[in-house]
C-alpha cells in the first residue's frame, strides 16, 4: 500500500503542474425570448472555473468585443452592448495578463457564433441555424499566472492532412517536436491554417493531436480548410466556425498583439477579376484568392484605433502578403496589402504566413521581381516570415528514421515549425527541423559538375509531358557519384560550397573556415533587391534535390490486396506509382536562403571545412564538410577485376 501512495504522490508531482494549468470551459450563453437587435453580456473573472457567471465573479474592465464590425469595451463592471448582426462572430480580444478557457483540445472559447440557416447542405454539415441572437453572452476569463511579458508560441505551418495517415506523420513528426519542447501554460500555438487537406471531417482530430502540446492553440482559416460546395464566401468557412471557431480575431498576450486574418476569398469572383485574377472568371471551376476584404480592413482599423502604440502587432495570414517563390502570383499572394501597411505605419509589426509550403524570412527592405506587378507591394515595411509547413512538400519524400516523410519543402528546409520567444514586445525567431536536434539550422553541400549533369538530366525529363517520356528516368541517386569526393577537372569547370540556412535572412552571413587558413565568405544566391528569382542548376541546393530527385517511396508495392497501399498516396487520394523512383512535384531548384562561394582548387588529400552561419540575432550554426581530392576518380563500385 504504502508503495501504491508512494507512486500515487509521484505522479501527481508529475502532472500536477500542468493540470492546474488547464482552464476547460466555455462562454456562458442565455437564450430568452425571440433575440433582439442588441446583444449584451458581462466578460467576468471565474474565479470558481465553472464558465457560469455568479454574482461572486468581478467583470473585468476594459476588455474589446466585436461583432466583426462594430467594436465595444468593457466598463467598469465587466458589461458590454453591441448590435446584432445576422451573421456574426461575437469575439472577445483575451487582454493581457488574462487568459480565455479552452475546450478539451486547447482550442481557446473566446466566440459565439451568430448565424441564420443558409437554404442549402453542405457535404461536412456546416454551421446548423443558430436561432434567435441569445439575449446575452458572458465571457469567464482567468487570471494568467505565468510570466507575462516573456513567452514563446510554437508557430505551425499546413499541417494539411488529406488522411487519417497523414495525421499519424502530423503526430510522430512535427508534434512531437513541439510536445518535446514542453512549452509552458503562458506559452502558445499558432496554426498557419491548412489544418486539413480538403477533408473537414479529419478537423476534430487534427486539432487534438496537435493539442498534445498542452497549450492554447491559436488557428488560421486555410484553403484547404473550406467548405468548397459553399456558394458565396460568406458560407465557405461554415463547417469550420462549428467545429474550429471564427475566421478572423484577435488576443493579446504580454506588449504582444496577435491578430489571426481570414484572406481566402472563396469563390472568388468580380472584385477579383478586376484585380487581374482571371482564374476568378464566372463559368470557371470555382477557386480562391488571397485577399482582404474592405469589411476586415475596416474591422482591424477599430481594432488598431484601440490598441496601445507600443504593441507588437503580428499579423497571421494563410496565403503570404507576399512570397518569394510564387512572386509572380496574384492567387498566392494577398490582395489589399498596401492598405494594410497604411494602417501599420510606425508600428512594430511582423507578418507570419503559411500556404506556400517554403520557409522565407523576408527582411524590411526586402524586394522580388514580380511583387509590385501582382499586389503593388514594394520593398518591405517589416519582417515578413514564412513559417514553413508541418507536412513540408506534403507528406512525400522517403521515410526517415521516424517512419514519417522527409518531404523537404519547395526551397529545401525541412518540415518543422517556427519557434518565437518573446521579451516584451521584442521577438527572436528559430526554426526547428522535424525530429533533428534543436542546434541544427542548415543544409551544407558540394555543387559540383556532376552534381549538375546528373540535376539537369532529371529536370529536362521531368519537364517533358508524361505522355512522351520514358517511364523511367535517366538518373536516379544512384547516378549521382561522391560530390565530395573531387578531381582537378572539378574545379576547373567549378565547385561551390553552398549552405542552405532554414531560415536565413538578409542579415544572415555564411563563412568557410579553408584548410589553408583562409576565410571564405558565401554570398546569398538571392539578395532581394528586386531581382528576379534564378532558377537552375547552379542555383540549386545540391543537398536537398538529391533526395527530391530520387524518391523510393513511389517504388513500393507488394502482394497484399490494397490497391491503396502500391506506391504513394498524396493528397486527395491520387495515387504515385508503383513507378520507378523519381522526383518529388516540388523540387528546390532555387532558393532565397541559398548562400555559395565558388571554392579554390584544394591540395590532395583529405580536408575538413567548417561552415557557420550566423543569424541576425546572433545565433550560429556551424557544420563541418569533409571533402576528398584526388588526381583522379578511384573506381567506384566493387573491384571485380583484383579477384579474376
Amino acid at each position: 500500500m504504502r508503495t501504491l501512495l508512494l507512486l500515487s504522490t509521484t505522479l501527481f508531482l508529475l502532472v500536477s503542474p500542468l493540470r492546474a494549468q488547464e482552464y476547460v470551459a466555455e462562454p456562458e450563453v442565455i437564450r430568452s425570448g425571440d433575440g433582439g437587435d442588441t446583444i449584451t453580456g458581462v466578460v467576468f473573472e471565474d474565479r470558481k472555473r465553472t464558465g457560469t457567471y455568479d454574482k461572486e465573479d468581478p467583470g473585468v474592465e476594459g476588455v474589446l468585443v466585436s461583432n466583426g464590425r462594430d467594436w465595444a469595451r468593457t466598463g467598469p463592471d465587466g458589461r458590454y452592448n453591441l448590435p446584432v448582426r445576422d451573421d456574426m462572430d461575437l469575439t472577445i480580444v483575451q487582454p493581457s495578463g488574462w487568459r480565455v478557457p479552452t475546450d478539451e483540445r486547447f482550442a481557446p472559447q473566446f466566440f459565439y457564433v451568430h448565424k441564420p440557416g443558409i437554404g442549402y447542405d453542405l457535404r461536412f454539415g456546416g454551421l446548423p441555424d443558430t436561432g434567435p441572437a441569445p439575449a446575452r453572452v458572458n465571457f469567464p476569463l482567468i487570471r494568467d499566472g505565468a510570466a507575462d511579458e516573456d513567452f514563446s508560441c510554437a508557430v505551425m505551418g499546413d499541417p494539411q492532412a488529406y488522411s487519417n495517415e497523414q495525421i499519424g506523420f502530423l503526430r510522430d513528426g512535427v508534434v512531437s517536436d513541439i510536445v518535446e519542447a514542453d512549452l509552458g501554460s503562458g506559452d502558445c500555438l499558432i496554426l498557419m491554417g491548412d489544418v486539413v487537406g480538403d477533408d473537414l471531417g479529419l478537423l476534430d482530430r487534427a486539432l487534438e493531436v496537435t493539442g498534445a502540446a498542452g497549450v492554447p492553440q491559436w488557428p488560421v482559416f486555410g484553403n484547404h480548410d473550406i467548405d468548397f460546395d459553399a456558394q458565396s464566401n460568406d458560407d465557405k468557412a461554415d463547417t469550420w466556425r462549428r467545429v474550429v471557431g471564427p475566421t478572423s480575431y484577435a488576443f493579446e498576450k504580454g506588449n504582444v498583439l496577435f491578430v489571426n486574418l481570414d484572406n481566402v476569398v472563396y469563390p472568388c469572383g468580380e472584385v477579383d477579376v478586376a484585380l487581374g485574377r482571371s482564374h476568378c472568371k464566372s463559368g470557371r471551376e470555382p477557386s480562391y484568392n488571397g485577399r482582404l476584404t474592405d469589411a476586415q480592413l475596416d474591422w482591424l482599423g477599430g481594432l488598431l484605433s484601440r490598441v496601445p502604440d507600443d504593441r507588437r502587432i503580428v499579423i497571421s495570414t494563410h496565403v503570404p502578403l507576399v512570397s518569394f517563390v510564387d512572386a509572380s502570383s496574384g492567387k498566392h499572394q494577398t490582395d489589399g496589402v498596401s492598405r494594410l501597411y497604411d494602417m501599420l505605419e510606425g508600428r512594430d509589426a511582423l507578418s507570419l504566413s503559411g500556404h506556400t509550403h517554403t520557409l522565407e524570412n523576408h527582411a524590411p527592405g526586402q524586394h522580388y521581381e514580380g511583387w509590385s506587378e501582382t499586389v503593388g507591394a514594394g520593398p518591405l515595411p517589416f519582417r515578413h516570415i514564412i513559417v514553413g509547413a508541418a507536412s513540408g512538400a506534403w507528406f512525400q519524400g522517403d521515410f526517415n528514421t521516424f517512419g514519417v516523410p522527409e518531404a523537404l519543402q519547395r526551397l529545401g528546409a525541412p518540415p518543422g515549425y517556427l519557434h518565437l520567444s518573446f521579451d516584451g514586445a521584442r521577438y527572436e525567431e528559430t526554426y526547428r527541423g522535424m525530429r533533428m536536434a534543436p542546434d541544427r539550422g542548415q543544409w551544407v553541400g558540394l555543387n559540383t559538375p556532376a552534381f549538375r549533369d546528373w540535376f539537369t538530366a532529371i529536370m529536362e525529363w521531368r519537364d517533358q509531358p508524361a505522355t512522351e517520356r520514358d517511364a523511367v528516368p535517366p538518373r536516379s541517386i544512384n547516378d549521382l557519384s561522391d560530390t565530395r569526393l573531387l578531381v582537378p577537372e572539378d574545379f576547373s569547370r567549378g565547385v561551390w560550397l553552398t549552405a542552405n540556412v532554414w531560415a536565413g535572412s538578409a542579415e544572415t552571413t555564411v563563412q568557410a573556415e579553408l584548410p589553408t587558413g583562409d576565410t571564405l565568405t558565401l554570398k546569398r544566391t538571392q539578395e532581394g533587391n528586386g531581382e528576379r528569382q534564378r532558377v537552375g542548376a547552379q542555383w540549386a541546393d545540391p543537398f536537398a534535390t538529391a533526395r527530391q530527385l530520387s524518391v523510393a517511396r513511389k517504388a513500393y508495392e507488394s502482394q497484399s490486396s490494397d490497391e491503396r497501399a502500391q506506391g504513394i498516396q498524396v493528397f486527395r487520394g491520387e495515387s504515385i506509382g508503383p513507378t520507378p523512383p523519381g522526383p518529388q512535384i516540388h523540387v528546390a531548384t532555387r532558393s532565397m536562403h541559398l548562400w555559395r562561394a565558388k571554392l579554390p582548387e584544394l591540395p590532395q588529400g583529405v580536408h575538413v571545412i567548417p561552415v557557420t552561419s550566423t543569424n541576425r540575432h546572433g545565433r550560429t550554426y556551424t557544420n563541418k564538410i569533409t571533402i576528398e581530392v584526388r588526381a583522379q576518380r578511384p573506381p567506384r563500385y566493387w573491384r571485380d577485376d583484383v579477384w579474376e
